[in-house]
């Protein structure tokens, strides 16, 4: 990747770049792919201005051609670890021990991404020198013999037919935990974001699990809810791994022979599912933590609101605060006041947290009507466990 153009870009900041880096069949393509990440306008409207890009709310990278990739790096203070340890939490990996094979020694998401490949292809690899998890699978074929259960039905219609339709049970390893793994690490192999030492042991892993499960194609959600026992206990950090992949790898494009597919993190997206996480990780005394409570308003129309966060009495199970998470800057909107006191009436609580990143110069502390509204920090600059004890003190008010 060393003769590739590397276009560095900070999220929400303007970055003006020069048409010798980003040629105009490229900035076109960037606009047309990846116009929702990031904003591609002219500076001027002579016929070699060069153009002003600017991130939106996504980190990662973006392999844009054959020679110009862009690499999107995180705000408010983010460093790249932090962003590592956000990701751990998120997706929980962070009971699995991950960072101790030195995640926090990479410098960008790259490296990131290529170090999370290499454990995974080392995890599978691992578990394919004890044999792959297999289960019974049920199975209907044509047979000339009989096994399992004859479909008589089928058979009284048709007695013609020599070969019996059977339907039965099969031990194999072509099945969901298995071609998850194998669908996963196609995406990887395409991508072309792993080194050369790390392709090597994706390709080991990828052609033992091929010989014994189709890479069926799913998405992130097929990594969720899924059962495990003490046969397939292993498979549970392989699939959290592949979940985090899944989720954030992009839809594949080509460029002429080449076919690419970006690396990409929604940060807003991130920030909620992380502070979810770390919250449910850490306990609050005497209370409990719910996320993505549902609350129907009209059955009929079948209008509901989603919210973030619910603190609740751990006893009582009455909620005590109503939590939406803002991963932006500067002060709260009215938009974001009004949709928090909206949730807070809907379940009939008095207190409505807007949580942000970055501490306010002026927090919103305000009543309206019977209910408290008011602005909390967990930050992301720092130690992450000890911004979280610090939100804690300052949503339960010690």
């Amino acid at each position: 990747m060393s003769c590739i153009e590397i276009i560095e870009l900070t999220e929400r900041t303007p970055e003006n770049v020069d048409r010798e880096r980003l040629p105009v069949e490229a900035a076109e393509m960037l606009k047309q792919k990846f116009g929702d990440k990031i904003a591609v306008e002219m500076i001027s409207f002579g016929p070699n201005s060069n153009w002003q890009l600017t991130a939106q709310d996504w980190v990662g990278y973006i392999p844009l051609t054959p020679f110009v990739s862009i690499r999107l790096l995180p705000k408010n203070g983010v460093k790249v670890k932090n962003l590592f340890g956000m990701l751990e939490y998120a997706y929980g990996l962070k009971s699995f021990h991950l960072s101790e094979k030195g995640l926090f020694d990479c410098d960008t998401l790259e490296d990131f991404y290529d170090r999370l490949a290499s454990i995974l292809a080392h995890l599978i690899l691992d578990r394919a020198r004890r044999g792959f998890y297999r289960s019974y699978q049920p199975r209907s074929d044509q047979l000339p013999y009989l096994r399992g259960r004859i479909d008589l039905q089928r058979a009284s219609l048709r007695p013609w037919e020599v070969k019996l339709e059977c339907h039965f049970e099969e031990h194999t390893s072509d099945i969901k935990d298995n071609q998850i793994l194998t669908w996963t690490l196609l995406q990887i192999l395409r991508s072309g974001l792993c080194t050369e030492n790390s392709s090597h042991f994706v390709s080991h892993a990828y052609r033992r699990l091929l010989s014994i499960a189709e890479p069926e194609p799913c998405g992130p959600e097929s990594c969720l809810g899924r059962i495990y026992d003490r046969l397939n206990d292993d498979y549970r950090p392989m699939h959290a791994l592949c979940r985090l992949f899944l989720e954030h790898l992009g839809p594949a494009y080509k460029i002429g022979k080449h076919e690419m597919i970006p690396f990409l993190v929604n940060m807003a997206n991130l920030y909620e599912l992380f502070v979810a996480e770390w919250l449910k990780a850490h306990n609050i005394e005497g209370f409990s933590i719910e996320a993505q409570r549902d609350v129907v308003i009209d059955r009929r129309q079948n209008v509901k609101f989603r919210m973030d966060l619910v603190l609740c009495d751990r006893v009582s199970q009455q909620p005590k605060s109503i939590m939406d998470t803002k991963y932006k800057i500067g002060p709260p909107s009215m938009s974001d006041i009004h949709q928090v006191i909206a949730y807070a009436e809907a379940i009939g609580c008095r207190e409505a947290i807007l949580i942000y990143p970055v501490e306010k110069e002026s927090p919103l502390d305000m009543w309206v009507g019977d209910i408290h509204v008011r602005s909390a920090t967990f930050a992301l600059e720092g130690d992450l466990d000890e911004a979280g004890w610090d939100f804690i003190h300052e949503i339960m008010g010690s």
